[in-house]
């Protein structure tokens, strides 16, 4: 095995995954990871943020080209995203050097090996003064990403600690999650003695197993980036035996019933759609899986050539074929940059009341007043209800 393939197996991005369910890294070992467009978005953000922040800490970087010449997925997005980034690392700094010297390292390599078999990571930022460790960790993705308990977050946090605890006396640590693109930074600080225990009694039995192969096989939120999520039995078991319950008209079932059923929707919807994407990517490659066959689906009729057809109808004697729409907003944001956005068409830009919606006690959105949500939407509730 290799030494890249040893390192990649309990990395520190998948630890909350093999953190709950150790099994699960021996299971993807070998599986390829194909990446993904938006994977390689991030790691462009990340490559011009760091380029971004030795520009500011005063490195000599007249050796270095451009970066944003030669990313991929360059866009004004992208560079306002990553000012956001580097803005908020650079308040930290300043922040503690308000009160003494602090020193900012990027893309700090850590090691915590006593604890994960061959544990090593990179932290995007790491501050340190006046007795206080900030990590930061740009995540440039959409999923919302809390720092509070964040097994990677933690990780990059212990690594630093055994590397510079020893130099700088760090009493306290703040972890922070920065997604400029969902205007989400997430932080939490807490006593550098509470990050011993977790790695001790948390850490390093789990990746015991991990390594081993070892361990009961456990589903949850951390099934969502796993690979063998479409194919792994114990979360087909888990979502068949919440198909098997008895379901009755919802007046028999009581309101605990309802929540329980809730609770366990959107795992098993996900689940459905990952068996069936799985299962149309096997196929295409020749899997032959009984009662079922690729068909082609339905498309919308399109034209071949759009300059002809105009061509063609208005020799036909029709003109009026043309019409013209204003961009989206979404498309307009990207257009002019989030900030000359809000500064050009802020006050042209309202955001109607949103349809009500059930969801988990855990989410964060305020609970709104149900009597008057039934008034303002009476007619579009029954209407979605019937349908």
């Amino acid at each position: 095995m290799s030494d890249s393939k040893k390192h990649a197996l309990l990395s520190p991005s998948a630890a909350h995954r093999w953190v709950h369910c150790p099994p699960s890294a021996r299971l993807c070992e070998n599986i390829e990871d194909k990446g993904s467009s938006y994977a390689a978005e991030g790691t462009n953000a990340h490559t011009l943020s760091e380029y971004k922040l030795m520009c500011e800490m005063g490195d000599d970087m007249s050796h270095v080209a451009d970066v944003r010449e030669h990313l991929t997925y360059y866009s004004d997005e992208m560079e306002e995203a990553t000012d956001d980034y580097v803005n908020f690392c650079m308040g930290e700094y300043g922040r503690l050097k308000q009160n003494g010297d602090a020193q900012m390292f990027i893309e700090q390599r850590v090691r915590y090996e006593e604890y994960v078999p061959h544990g090593s990571g990179s932290a995007d930022c790491l501050i340190i003064g006046n007795n206080e460790m900030v990590v930061c960790d740009l995540k440039y993705g959409a999923l919302i990403v809390e720092a509070e308990d964040n097994p990677q977050l933690k990780l990059y946090a212990l690594g630093c600690l055994l590397a510079f605890d020893s130099i700088y006396n760090i009493e306290t640590v703040k972890m922070c999650i920065i997604q400029p693109r969902r205007e989400n930074i997430s932080t939490v600080t807490v006593d550098k003695e509470s990050l011993y225990p977790w790695a001790e009694k948390v850490v390093k039995p789990a990746a015991e197993l991990a390594w081993n192969g070892d361990g009961e096989q456990c589903t949850g939120s951390w099934c969502q980036f796993c690979k063998i999520k479409a194919t792994c039995r114990t979360r087909a078991k888990a979502n068949m035996d919440l198909a098997k319950h008895e379901f009755k008209d919802p007046p028999l079932l009581e309101t605990a019933e309802i929540s329980a059923i809730l609770d366990q929707s959107d795992k098993f919807k996900n689940w459905i759609k990952d068996v069936e994407n799985f299962a149309l990517t096997e196929a295409l490659k020749g899997i032959k899986f009984p009662r079922y066959k690729v068909v082609e689906g339905r498309s919308n009729r399109r034209y071949s050539n759009e300059t002809e057809v105009a061509k063609a109808a208005m020799s036909a004697g029709f003109v009026n074929i043309y019409t013209a729409e204003i961009l989206g907003i979404t498309a307009m944001e990207k257009l002019l940059g989030k900030k000359t956005f809000g500064a050009v068409l802020g006050s042209l830009i309202e955001k109607p009341q949103g349809k009500p919606t059930l969801v988990s006690e855990s989410d964060k959105r305020k609970e709104i007043n149900v009597n008057t949500a039934v008034e303002d939407f009476a007619e579009d509730l029954d209407e979605e209800i019937e349908n």
